[in-house]
């Protein structure tokens, strides 16, 4: 079966690799005489994927023995509310650094919840930039702060990791996640949608430092509390089992490709092939985001209108350039280019880009 470029922004592509594995095991995983997908959580078979999942992300991000990873249900948008809930006090104030639609979902969320003060946000610019980090201001003895470290509408993305200055740092990192070395020990938590560059849908990644957990009130809901979670080895409740087999499958990939140093240099030529055709059009086409933040995983940009927009994702999608159009409230294009999405398919994507701007310049 011919398969099509998909430019999906999530669930997106997956290894071939991994897919291929995948069907070869679905009727019997490992001598079970099951399917992951029939087998008990509970069963010594769930268990050593589990732990092998969990493995794996702790080398391949270098994870260090005080920080615990879980996975957990509900997206990475349950965390927009399970974050406030488990840290942020009644009389306590959280900071929020807003440089997209994602962390403008977060502050929504957090603001149900107790006390929020958004201390950069570049919203008024169109979401096309970062802070620099010497232009952050902390509230004195914040209960947290929370960025997206890549917006996946907007297609910005910081390209350092952010420091609180004492402040415990809460990370957003669905759509980056893996795609470049991130220095663990900065942040407080980490947490991440898994169908971008994990794995499928259904799952959400959370790295949390030992003493944030240590840190969670007493009578939290059970479900949203990361305490009780972490304590039953993310099986509080029944976890997404065949999501959590197919992160161990994504893991065992990228450590065959060299590991998440290698998948850095590798996305980061990916996408240069891309912004360097958008950047020699004379104009026709436009990025979004400003030089010095635009996103190695979503490259986001226009063209001289919307109706040619709506033709190009259409001729697009006719010859298997597939998700190209760019999120419903913004509109314009969207090519998301992750971890597991191959070179090639750039290249045919700037190959066309090139004739539809010679045909409609």
């Amino acid at each position: 079966m011919e398969r099509i470029y998909n430019f999906s922004s999530g669930p997106a592509v997956l290894p071939v690799e991994v897919l291929e594995r995948a069907q070869a095991e679905i009727l019997s995983l490992g001598g079970a005489g099951m399917s992951v997908m029939e087998m008990s959580h509970r069963s010594k078979h769930f268990g050593n994927i589990l732990e092998s999942a969990e493995s794996s992300l702790r080398d391949l991000m270098s994870v260090p023995a005080n920080y615990k990873i879980l996975f957990l249900q509900g997206g990475a948008s349950l965390q927009f509310s399970m974050v406030p809930l488990n840290f942020l006090p009644a009389d306590g104030v959280a900071d929020y650094v807003v440089t997209g639609a994602w962390g403008a979902k977060a502050v929504a969320e957090a603001s149900r919840c107790g006390n929020v003060a958004i201390v950069y946000n570049t919203e008024a610019d169109g979401f096309r930039s970062v802070p620099d980090p010497s232009e952050l201001r902390f509230t004195p003895d914040g209960a947290y702060v929370h960025y997206v470290s890549n917006e996946t509408i907007d297609g910005v993305e910081f390209k350092y990791d952010l420091d609180g200055g004492g402040t415990p740092v809460i990370c957003d990192a669905s759509s980056n996640i893996l795609s470049r070395p991130v220095d663990i020990e900065k942040y407080a938590l980490i947490y991440a949608g898994a169908q971008k560059n994990i794995g499928p849908s259904g799952v959400t990644v959370v790295i949390i430092r030992d003493d944030m957990i240590e840190r969670v009130p007493s009578g939290q809901h059970s479900q949203l509390d990361y305490r009780k979670i972490a304590e039953n080895h993310s099986m509080a409740n029944t976890p997404n089992t065949w999501g959590i087999y197919i992160i161990d499958l994504v893991c065992a990939w990228l450590k065959d490709q060299g590991g998440v140093s290698a998948m850095k240099t590798r996305n980061e030529e990916k996408a240069a092939v891309l912004y360097d055709c958008i950047d020699g059009s004379d104009g026709f086409y436009t990025a979004h985001a400003n030089r010095n933040c635009r996103s190695v995983m979503n490259v986001t940009y226009r063209l001289p209108s919307p109706a040619l927009d709506e033709m190009f994702c259409e001729e697009a999608s006719a010859i298997g350039l597939d998700g190209l159009r760019g999120h419903r409230s913004v509109g314009g294009i969207r090519a998301s280019i992750y971890n597991a999405f191959p070179r090639k398919g750039v290249e045919v994507l700037v190959d066309f880009m090139k004739d539809f701007a010679a045909r409609n310049g």
